[in-house]
């Protein structure tokens, strides 16, 4: 461990926060925030993974096994039952909300950055329209908010993580030229079919029949409580490796095996979330870490008014409006409307769906781009982390 010492370093982070992290949790103090101010401190030094940048050795794998994690993760929390009964306001915001924001995100970076071509503009609004309750942890596990509130923001930001991969899926293929002429049919169905159906099929497949082995070593007293545990990793990976194996798509089959996870014994479900989550939770704080020592020493100086209007726009305008359009009707009062609107925070889905972009493509010609996400999840970390506990309260007062 001495050759790497920022694994170390990590560690000794992780522990200290842990000793305030049950202060913290109902404070305007988050985690992220605190991992992304040390590692704009650590930035200061002269640090070889801060000379290499965004494509430094270590990223890649950290990207995709956090990407993975989180994907499966939010696959596995979701209640399809549940989601059944109450699946009004999450089906709004996610089928209405999500692509309206992926559109007016476009409309207004196209005018905003004439020099910058369309498509990476288009992959930067994509890149930015999924959200991350977690930025603003306490809407999603204080009492303050109605239940049925919390569980629309969290339900939306689970979901739209995975449905709103495709479409970056696609402008990274227009973008690589691996489309050869770009709307070549074959190339497209070919595409299709590897990215969209063999990885939900592969990932579906492993995810239930995972699921089911576990269960079914549960029932027999098999299996003990640390390895099923283990197992959502275990399937996670194995989904991920099995759908690239066949020439699909990894993350979406990670996703869809979460989805899918074949058990339905609460108990083995919920051991296997408690530790699927604490993984993605070190490897996420990781990616905080990280995002101040590399991505934001990188993207600073190529920070102007424009790129604080577009993220500032992004985090207001281009969320809110399709919130509320989404809404309408849907008996929520304004306040609570404006509410659901200004908690989609961007966080590590936009942060690794980026690293997933710069990996692919290479950071040639994507430095604005990667300057402007990074300035709006800055942003995102500190105003959504310090106004959530504040503006909860407008619900007990109204209660």
């Amino acid at each position: 461990m001495h050759d790497h010492p920022i694994v170390v370093f990590m560690a000794l982070l992780i522990l200290g926060y842990g000793f305030f992290s049950k202060k913290a949790e109902n404070s305007i103090i988050t985690a992220p925030m605190i991992f992304v101010i040390i590692g704009l401190m650590v930035s200061f030094f002269d640090m070889e993974l801060l000379r290499e940048g965004p494509k430094a050795g270590p990223v890649k794998p950290l990207m995709e096994f956090t990407l993975l994690l989180v994907l499966f993760i939010d696959g596995s929390t979701i209640d399809l039952k549940s989601l059944r009964k109450d699946r009004g306001l999450p089906t709004r915001l996610l089928g209405i909300g999500l692509p309206l924001t992926m559109i007016i995100g476009s409309l207004v970076a196209i005018p905003m950055f004439p020099e910058i071509p369309p498509l990476i503009l288009i992959l930067m609004a994509f890149i930015l329209s999924p959200t991350d309750a977690a930025l603003g942890q306490a809407v999603v596990t204080g009492d303050q908010v109605p239940r049925r509130i919390r569980q629309t923001i969290n339900v939306e930001s689970g979901l739209n993580d995975g449905i709103g991969l495709p479409p970056i899926l696609v402008c990274i293929a227009l973008l690589s030229g691996s489309a050869g002429e770009g709307f070549d049919g074959e190339y497209w169905m070919g595409f299709v079919a590897k990215q969209f159906i063999y990885g939900p099929l592969i990932g579906g497949l492993i995810g239930w029949a995972g699921g089911k082995l576990v269960e079914w070593a549960f029932n027999k007293g098999m299996m003990t409580t640390v390895y099923q545990m283990l197992s959502s990793v275990a399937i996670a990976v194995l989904s991920f490796s099995g759908a690239e194996l066949m020439g699909g798509n990894g993350f979406i089959a990670a996703y869809v095996a979460g989805m899918l996870l074949g058990t339905h014994n609460e108990l083995v479900r919920e051991r296997m979330k408690e530790f699927g989550e604490a993984g993605s939770q070190i490897m996420i704080l990781f990616i905080f870490l990280l995002f101040g020592i590399i991505l934001v020493p990188f993207s600073y100086h190529l920070w102007d008014w424009r790129a604080l209007a577009y993220a500032v726009l992004s985090l207001t305008i281009i969320r809110m409006v399709p919130v509320a359009l989404s809404l309408i009707k849907s008996g929520l009062d304004l306040k609570t409307t404006l509410f659901i609107g200004w908690f989609g925070p961007r966080g590590i889905a936009s942060v690794l769906y980026m690293l997933m972009a710069i990996i692919q493509l290479g950071i040639e010609g994507l430095e604005q781009m990667v300057s402007i996400i990074t300035l709006t999840v800055l942003l995102s970390i500190f105003l959504h982390g310090i106004s959530a506990v504040p503006l909860s309260g407008i619900f007990k007062r109204k209660y």
